[in-house]
């Protein structure tokens, strides 16, 4: 078995584990990153930057550059019910540099930073190289053992980080518990393309027992079709033109589109989780992003959440890997840390999936906005409220001392 050593061992080759790799490496700390993929085109990946984001690309100096990769921007959300459009969310009066979401390919932003990281001397990205289990010494996590091109591979570490998804091997290699929270929907995803003459803003389209979500990405739609939890194989049943009829009735400013769809295997399903470890690390191991937590698809908060997992994990454990000094009180602060952001944010998803999302798609009711939206119309600077817990978060990071540049 090959076997080499690096001070930080991420799994994950996503947002938070390129993210923390990346400045971790400019703070001076041998990283190694694994991504099991040979590259990272995949469709119908998170694809919502938010300010919180960007303004942390803002503190690094690289908005600019960023900002030059394709994009669209959008400093509103507004969800339609029936005939009745409702504001939700206005994002230009937030103080940060980019008042507004960013739609990116998610592989555009990846490759963003893996161009980064590899201008460090520090930085090393291993593409097919997919984590299968750790390596235990002395009741603690040593390092990991990898499939790579090179075959078996036996990586040494004095901390590893598990930031490969919500279906992490390390996590269960890792035998952590985890505290599932349940989510009533699963959403099927799909292009459709984009006219002129049509709207330019994303937005949300809820009819009764049916309701859907279409993405502004330039010249094509990116849709969301939300289903009852566990209901595709019914829906796959009533057979695709059933479908497509009910999207057109559903979406008819996309009509004669709904064609475009030939057959199931353009419907990509996203089986929605919500669920949280009781604890986040183990002696040489930490969870972070949805390995730690899987978040629902509401807000399009889970990248920006596992990112703020990155920059709170950099700012504690930068000096202590630095100094071979990493503690389990280290590991635990950074859970604790990001315990009550991530804690409120499902929260918040919980309420809004039980007090909105069911009784939609039960078809319980008018199609009506409820009340607290209603007073959204009613008071445009409530709108400010929801861009604030969107865009931002509950307590968002910033780079610190530790953090600074380093050969």
């Amino acid at each position: 078995m090959r076997e080499f050593s690096t001070t930080c061992c991420i799994a994950g080759g996503g947002p938070a584990g390129m993210m923390l790799g990346f400045l971790l490496a400019r703070a001076g700390v041998d990283v190694t990153v694994l991504e099991k993929h040979a590259d990272f085109l995949r469709d119908f990946r998170g694809d919502t930057i938010h300010p919180s984001t960007m303004q942390l690309m803002q503190e690094l100096g690289l908005l600019d550059d960023f900002l030059k990769l394709p994009h669209t921007k959008e400093w509103h959300i507004v969800a339609r019910f029936g005939e009745e459009d409702v504001p939700i969310a206005d994002f230009s009066h937030l103080p940060v540099a980019a008042p507004y979401i960013a739609f990116m390919p998610q592989w555009d932003f990846l490759d963003f930073l893996a161009d980064r990281g590899r201008e460090l001397p520090r930085f090393r990205l291993l593409m097919r190289a997919k984590a299968t289990g750790l390596i235990r010494e002395s009741g603690h996590v040593a390092g990991i053992t990898a499939e790579t091109d090179d075959g078996e591979t036996a990586i040494k570490a004095d901390l590893v980080i598990a930031a490969d998804g919500r279906d992490s091997e390390l996590r269960r290699a890792g035998g952590f518990t985890v505290h599932e929270i349940g989510a009533p929907m699963d959403v099927l995803w799909f292009r459709l393309s984009r006219r002129d003459g049509d709207a330019a803003q994303t937005f949300g389209q809820v009819a009764r027992g049916r309701f859907a979500v279409m993405l502004n990405r330039g010249d094509y739609w990116q849709c969301a079709y939300v289903i009852p939890k566990g209901t595709l194989e019914k829906l796959r049943a009533a057979g695709l033109d059933a479908f497509k009829a009910s999207l057109a009735e559903l979406l008819p400013v996309l009509t004669g589109r709904a064609g475009e769809i030939t057959s199931w295997d353009d419907l990509k399903l996203l089986s929605v989780a919500v669920d949280r470890l009781e604890r986040w690390w183990l002696p040489g191991m930490l969870c972070i992003g949805d390995a730690a937590h899987a978040m629902s698809p509401i807000g399009g908060v889970g990248v920006n959440l596992a990112i703020q997992d990155a920059l709170a994990a950099a700012n504690r454990l930068a000096a202590p890997l630095r100094e071979k000094r990493v503690a389990d009180s280290d590991l635990a602060a950074v859970q604790e840390r990001r315990r009550f952001p991530t804690n409120t944010t499902q929260a918040l998803q919980v309420a809004i999936q039980n007090r909105v999302i069911t009784p939609i798609l039960a078809g319980d009711g008018p199609v009506a906005p409820p009340w607290p939206l209603k007073l959204l119309q009613w008071f445009p600077w409530l709108r400010r409220i929801p861009a604030r817990l969107v865009g931002m978060g509950f307590r968002p990071e910033h780079i610190g001392p530790e953090l600074a540049p380093r050969r």
